[in-house]
């Protein structure tokens, strides 16, 4: 067999091991994203014009919340932002429209005491996704609902809803991290009562 058939076989072979290659890392890489990001995986992937594109821009999320220098709040402002939570709780049953304004600020002062970029909204519900891709989303359905009803087009259903849905988000980004063991019991001697006055504080948004 002439020797330049054995070249174009042996080229065919590392071509054929690349495409191998390249599949077995674009499978590790679908893996390692579905697992970090969940339901926002599938967002991403619904929203963008091709899996391809949609897996670069978590990528893209990833690398921007690695430059950013996200710290646990303190148990004295986990309290005080806990606090504030319940009056805005409160003041839902009388002023619902300026109930859900509040818990929008809270939240994006939440975000900024822990460093999350908080100057656009789109670029601060990326930026929560990486760390927090399960609750995401209802940050963006509260956000859209406040604003429907700032507008003018919501009910106060729909405001209860955001509140709700903000509320997913706050519980999130003010619990104390489950990576420290000091943290972790401390998480779980807060429970009771922050489960507590959750059930009441729900219990007046309801009414």
């Amino acid at each position: 067999m002439p020797s330049w058939v054995w070249v174009l076989i042996a080229v065919a072979v590392v071509f054929l091991l690349g495409i191998v290659a390249w599949q077995a890392m674009a499978r590790r890489r679908t893996g390692k994203l579905q697992e970090q990001f969940g339901p926002e995986y599938d967002r991403a992937v619904g929203t963008a014009n091709s899996k391809r594109e949609a897996e670069a821009e978590l990528q893209v999320r990833e690398e921007r919340r690695r430059e950013l220098e996200i710290r646990p709040l303190s148990q004295a402002a986990r309290n005080r932002y806990a606090e504030t939570w319940r009056s805005v709780q409160a003041q839902f049953v009388d002023d619902p429209g300026a109930a859900v304004a509040r818990a929008d600020d809270l939240i994006r002062a939440v975000m900024s005491e822990r460093g999350y970029p908080v100057e656009d909204f789109e670029q601060r519900a990326a930026d929560v996704s990486v760390d927090h891709p399960h609750v995401v989303e209802n940050y963006r359905e509260g956000h859209r609902l406040a604003r429907a009803s700032g507008d003018g087009e919501g009910s106060t259903e729909d405001l209860r809803q955001a509140m709700r849905h903000y509320r997913a988000l706050f519980d999130d980004l003010v619990e104390p991290g489950a990576d420290d063991e000091s943290t972790a019991r401390e998480r779980l001697s807060d429970e009771p009562v922050a489960e507590t006055n959750r059930q009441a504080s729900e219990e007046r948004t309801v009414r």
